[in-house]
Formats: structure tokens, sequence, C-alpha cells
């Protein structure tokens, strides 16, 4: 994190982790043009306002759900992999809409596949971060049985970044699920990543949290309704739940 002076950037090196719920229709299934353009466009604005390093990993739920098929018998390897490969269909997408807007971008998988999308190697992102792309990530981190949001820790640990930014479908973080108590869920302005562990709160996996822990790295989990707003936390502003 960096020192800053009223109204200026306080960090400098950011990873947005997007869930795949975002690109897709109002049944959250199949892949949006609107909703891309929608993101793009906040994106852009991000990029453009403030002076900062911008990654971003994506979810696949919105083209294949691997843990809704695993309940189904489904081999949870393949399912798993599918659900990989979802994340580097929106990532294409993602990245040309960006590029169209005349911001650069790069996406990266962990999944190799020469012809379609340029490997993840560490040094090889902190390039393109430094020269001013976006960096889309892609891929998860190319084995079964870890989340994508395991994988936005996993990068921002590896990429020294200052910041995680979690968009979900509530405010922040919750004792309970607030869609399910809604008068009940309390919610919280900020909390420990301790506490976010022992109270196994999951609007995040545990892992993910964990690995934030490890490198002090803070996160912010917000409403993605509310994405046009980041730059406000950009600056210091307070919007969603605070987790450090």
């Amino acid at each position: 994190m960096n020192c800053s002076k009223e109204g200026e950037t306080k960090y400098s090196r950011v990873l947005l982790k997007l869930s795949g719920n975002l690109f897709g229709d109002a049944d959250n299934r199949g892949i949006s043009l609107d909703a891309f353009l929608k993101i793009a466009e906040s994106i852009a604005k991000i990029k453009k306002e403030n002076d900062i390093q911008l990654a971003i990993v994506l979810g696949g739920g919105n083209i294949f759900r691997g843990r809704e098929f695993q309940k189904e018998e489904f081999d949870s390897v393949t399912a798993d992999t599918m659900g990989m490969l979802g994340t580097i269909m929106n990532g294409l997408a993602l990245q040309e809409v960006l590029e169209k807007m005349g911001i650069p971008s790069r996406m990266m998988t962990a999944i190799y596949m020469r012809s379609v999308a340029e490997f993840y190697i560490k040094k090889r992102a902190a390039h393109h971060l430094e020269t001013g792309r976006v960096v889309i990530f892609t891929g998860g981190i190319g084995n079964p049985f870890f989340t994508t949001d395991s994988a936005a820790a996993l990068r921002a640990c590896e990429l020294d970044c200052d910041l995680i930014l979690k968009a979900t479908d509530v405010d922040g973080v919750y004792d309970k699920d607030p869609k399910k108590y809604k008068n009940e869920a309390k919610f919280f302005e900020k909390i420990t990543y301790k506490e976010v562990i022992e109270k196994n709160l999951k609007v995040m996996d545990v892992a993910a949290f964990a690995l934030a822990r490890k490198k002090n790295i803070p996160i912010i989990v917000f409403n993605e309704k509310y994405l046009d707003r980041i730059f406000e936390v950009l600056k210091g502003g307070k919007i969603g739940t605070l987790v450090n």
C-alpha cells in the first residue's frame, strides 16, 4: 500500500476478482455482449482515472459450473477442467472488448494453449502490468480442486499486489447468508483474516483468505453493482467490507 495525499490513488497494483455470473444473461448463463460491454466500460474508467496497475481474475460460472456437475457424480477433475476452460472464453471476450475501447490488455492462462493465449509466467505478467496493460488471468491456477478465488489470491501474492477487490452479489461480508437471513445477518464493515477463517465465512474460500493473510494483502469485498465506483476505494473511500 502506498501513502497518498487526499484525492490521489492509494494503491499502485490492484487485483480485481470478477465472477462469471457478471458476464451472463439475466439468468447468469451464457455470454452476454451487453454484460461484457458494461464491465469493460467500468474497467476502462478505472484505468483512465487512476494511476494504477490492474490485474483481473475471471470466473467461468456463466458458462460451466463444475461444482454443480460434481453433485451428479460427474468426475470432479473433468468438471473443474471444464470450468477452467470457461474462464478462458470469458477472458478472450473481455480482452477483445477492452482493446476495442482503447485499453491495452493481455490475457494470460494457467493452461497451456499456445495458439489461444500467452501462458502465465510471473515475470511476463509483471512486465505487462508495468507497461500499462490490463492483465486478465484465466484458467484458475491450472489445476483442479482450486477455485478462482484461490487463483485471485495466489496471483495477488505472486505479483505483490497492494489490494484484492472481490466483486460479489452481496454488499460485503456477513456472519450468515444475507439472502436467507435478510433481517438477521450482521454486516461487517471491517473484519480480520483470522475472524473470517475461524467463523468460516464463505464469501471467499478459506484458502484465498489464508494466502492473502500470509502476504498481508487487504481484501475489499463489495457488491458487483458498485463496480463503477471502485475509483472511490482506490482513493481511500469505503465500499463493502475491508478484510485485513
